[in-house]
């Protein structure tokens, strides 16, 4: 599931100090005017601490570099560095900073650390992992250590092993907010809904204010069918950070699963007030439109992702199916093939083509349609009805009690295959087989009769047929 909380920059930082920003302008001033203080390290620690804890990693790293100017062999100051260059995206400069400062001091557990989650961010793993069990080597309940570890076996979705770190880092610290974030992160993908909600509210207890960790606990809610308390959560993480797109998109989708499409409508709008090309939110607003039956708005939105995405199969598909409910059948076929074309090993496209081939007459190519769908889906008893329906119509009779037979086998409640079965034998004369056939039609569902009153009117007196409709 998407969790837009990773982006692992989160480096151990340095402890936090006291320091106001005008202490820090006065070492600024007095830098910048070669005062006494431009050959303090102290000094210099403290406003890179200052920058980066404001995030400010251009101007941090200025001063770490004039530290190292004058303590060269300062592991920790090299450390530093790494860590900022990492939020600044410089991986390998990165680090060459931490294999600089494990040069100086290869004993110490936090430059592994941020070293592994360096190479994490260069999508080195193995080299990542190995570097987080040199830490815990060092010190085997380093919780820094055991956490990014784990995020690292989520990585490579080896969930079970991640939940167990997760686990040891609770029983050593059970006010631990990111393991519990993250045990609620695997949870979901082990598929323990139930587990990952908990994990999540724990996490939430301690740390209210975390938008993703509420969007996160929405797609679980969402995933078990629970839409409301979704929308619930998806409302909180809005609440806290209100152009999260992902959750308009999400509260969109939970409120189509409600079937209240006004509100789906204006969270796919808002959406892409934040988002103006989101091919899925243009998608998804043109299936809620569809479903309220304006097909001309749901045109105009599938048509729209399609501008940015010429290879949205799912939108083809949505023309094609605005077409055949306007009676456009000619155009229909054209968007279900567009869309087939695309993506043709997607059984519903055939089947779509399939149908709008029936309805333009063009039977031939309507049942090769239905023959790949089965060996697409082989299991879907409906296409083997129409494929022996349509052979039946076709007059290829020994064909269609074939793919008919199929069908009953697939689901022996299917009526309607055994009603084409009997038109089928009665075609072939065969009315006595042809009886059997209809009993078990009739008795399946009794409203057949009428169909077959309409059909053969002259055979409800037939002494064949007349004892299904209490005549004998």
């Amino acid at each position: 599931m998407p969790d837009f909380d990773r982006n692992n920059d989160d480096n151990i930082g340095p402890k936090p100090n006291k320091r106001s920003e005008d202490d820090v302008r006065r070492f600024r001033e007095s830098l910048r005017n070669g005062g006494k203080d431009i050959n303090n390290p102290e000094a210099l620690e403290e406003i890179i601490q200052f920058y980066f804890e404001h995030e400010k990693f251009e101007e941090a790293l200025t001063y770490a570099d004039r530290l190292l100017s004058f303590e060269p062999y300062n592991a920790e100051a090299w450390q530093r560095k790494g860590m900022i260059l990492n939020n600044l995206f410089r991986y390998n400069e990165a680090l060459d900073c931490f294999d600089k400062a494990l040069g100086l001091n290869p004993t110490d557990p936090e430059a592994y650390i941020n070293r592994g989650i360096t190479l994490d961010n260069l999508n080195r793993i193995t080299e990542a992992m190995a570097s987080f069990d040199k830490a815990l080597e060092l010190d085997s309940s380093h919780e820094d250590a055991l956490l990014h570890k784990g995020i690292t076996l989520e990585k490579l979705e080896r969930f079970v092993e991640a939940e167990s770190i997760f686990h040891h880092v609770l029983q050593i610290d059970p006010e631990h907010i990111d393991a519990w974030y993250e045990l609620g992160y695997c949870y979901d993908y082990l598929d323990k809904p139930a587990e990952s909600i908990r994990c999540y509210d724990e996490h939430l207890n301690r740390d209210p204010f975390n938008y993703n960790a509420w969007y996160n606990k929405g797609i679980v809610h969402n995933r078990v069918g629970q839409f409301t308390k979704a929308i619930e959560s998806y409302e909180y993480s809005l609440a806290i950070k209100e152009d999260f797109s992902a959750a308009w998109f999400n509260m969109g989708n939970a409120y189509a699963n409600l079937g209240r499409l006004q509100d789906a409508i204006r969270c796919f709008k808002t959406t892409l007030t934040y988002e103006l090309k989101d091919v899925a939110a243009l998608h998804n607003l043109g299936n809620a439109y569809e479903e309220l039956n304006d097909f001309h708005e749901a045109l105009s939105c599938y048509s729209s992702a399609i501008e940015i995405d010429s290879q949205h199969h799912e939108s083809f598909f949505g023309i094609g199916c605005c077409h055949d409910a306007m009676g456009h059948t000619e155009q229909a076929y054209t968007a279900y093939k567009k869309a087939l074309d695309i993506h043709p090993e997607y059984s519903e496209y055939w089947y779509a083509c399939g149908d709008a081939l029936y309805n333009l007459g063009r039977i031939d190519e309507c049942i090769e349609c239905y023959r790949k769908v089965i060996t697409l889906d082989p299991k879907d008893s409906e296409i083997w009805f129409d494929l022996g329906d349509t052979l039946g119509e076709k007059g290829m009779y020994s064909e269609a009690l074939t793919a008919l037979g199929e069908c009953t086998k697939l689901d022996p409640k299917f009526a309607p295959a055994y009603f084409s079965r009997g038109k089928v034998l009665i075609s072939m004369n065969l009315k006595e087989e042809a009886s059997n056939e209809f009993f078990i039609a009739f008795n399946l569902v009794p409203e057949l009769k009428k169909e077959f009153e309409q059909l053969f009117p002259n055979l409800t007196t037939d002494r064949l047929f007349a004892h299904l409709f209490g005549k004998q």
